[in-house]
């Protein structure tokens, strides 16, 4: 289970949230619901369902960034052990199709929890690597490409509220995602200088181990992403109170 980006339900919901506070019209990129529906749920995933093409564009108004691609500084991988074990080095990780999401389920609270799932996530890095692989020496750099399909994203986390000025205001304390991906293909190209016998051994082992390779991904990625994520949804959260998406 790796954890990822997908650009992540309770930063789709806050970001529902984020009706205009001086009481003007709604933006259009707010679907809002009400407190008395009978089907608030549903409501919910239909805001965030309308939210897609928004995210994808960038949202200035409160200073959302496009979610396409989703930028990460570096991961560092040891993918077999012994004094020269194989590790590789990925840098400036580009992320695409987080905000091709469908929410299944969400359960709201001071804990929360949602399913998302999405058709494919592409990543594309700077390669750089180290040691032996498959017994031939493998130090040299290039290019790293992955898709992660059929993709499904657990979200957990928990919530505070704080009163302010008559207003509540929610604070995420902590956020974890888990990602499972059925289908991993991973591949290298223009590395070791195009040696082609280096570069056809590296895709065969990406090829043979593309879920072990994503398992060792995993701790690295789930520091980063939460890390991140969390602050994007706090920047927004804090400053927005929950009365202004949610009608009585």
């Amino acid at each position: 289970m790796l954890m990822i980006y997908p650009k992540l339900m309770l930063t789709l919901l806050v970001l529902v949230v984020r009706a205009d506070i001086s009481d003007g019209p709604l933006p259009e990129y707010v679907k809002q619901c009400s407190r008395s529906d009978p089907q608030l749920k549903s409501c919910l995933i239909d805001s965030l369902h309308h939210l897609r093409p928004y995210l994808r564009a960038g949202i200035p108004e409160i200073e959302l960034p496009t979610v396409e691609p989703f930028h990460m500084d570096e991961l560092k991988l040891s993918l077999t052990g012994g004094p020269n074990g194989y590790t590789v080095r990925l840098r400036d990780l580009l992320v695409r199709g987080a905000s091709n999401y469908t929410v299944e389920d969400i359960k709201l609270g001071s804990d929360f929890e949602a399913i998302i799932r999405m058709p494919a996530l592409i990543l594309d890095a700077q390669y750089t690597s180290s040691g032996v692989l498959i017994i031939l020496p493998a130090s040299g750099n290039g290019t790293f490409h992955a898709r992660f399909g059929n993709a499904r994203a657990l979200v957990r986390g928990s919530v505070s509220t704080h009163p302010r000025n008559g207003k509540t205001y929610l604070n995420v304390d902590n956020l974890d995602v888990q990602l499972g991906v059925k289908d991993v293909n991973m591949r290298v190209r223009k590395i070791y200088n195009n040696n082609r016998i280096l570069t056809e051994a590296t895709n065969l082992f990406l090829r043979e181990n593309g879920q072990e390779v994503l398992k060792v991904m995993e701790p690295q990625l789930k520091k980063k992403l939460s890390t991140l994520f969390a602050g994007i949804v706090n920047q927004i959260v804090r400053n927005v109170p929950v009365e202004t998406f949610l009608r009585p």
